[in-house]
Formats: C-alpha cells, sequence, structure tokens
C-alpha cells in the first residue's frame, strides 16, 4: 500500500498548540485508534509547506484531467 492506494477508513485530525509549546496533529480513527503526533513549531511550519506544495501540485494535476 502507498500514498496513492484508496482506503475506505474514516479519520477525524485535530491540529492544535500543546501547553509544552510543540504542534499536536491528533488523529483518531475508527476503533478507537488515536495517534498523536507532537512537532516543534518549525517542523509544524516544515510540514504546512509540504502540504501546501502537495495542494498546489494536486490541483494542477486534477486540472490536466479535466
Amino acid at each position: 500500500m502507498g500514498i496513492d492506494t484508496e482506503r475506505d477508513i474514516e479519520a477525524n485530525l485535530q491540529i492544535g498548540p500543546t501547553d509544552a509549546g510543540m504542534v499536536r496533529l491528533f488523529v483518531e480513527a475508527e476503533g478507537g485508534i488515536e495517534i498523536p503526533m507532537d512537532f516543534t513549531p518549525d517542523e509544524a511550519v516544515e510540514i504546512a509547506e509540504e502540504i501546501m506544495a502537495a495542494a498546489h501540485r494536486a490541483g494542477k494535476a486534477g486540472k490536466k484531467k479535466r
């Protein structure tokens, strides 16, 4: 399985600061699965930049298919 493999799993994503000065991505999935991931603010900015770049590439790929 890779990033392009579709799955039928529902999950919720919450993002926010912790009281320890970290940025937490909290994933909650079916079956009571909880995945907290903490990042430094610099790491969080890097992740945000990667998400933005992926969104731009996905938008361009979607326009080509139309």
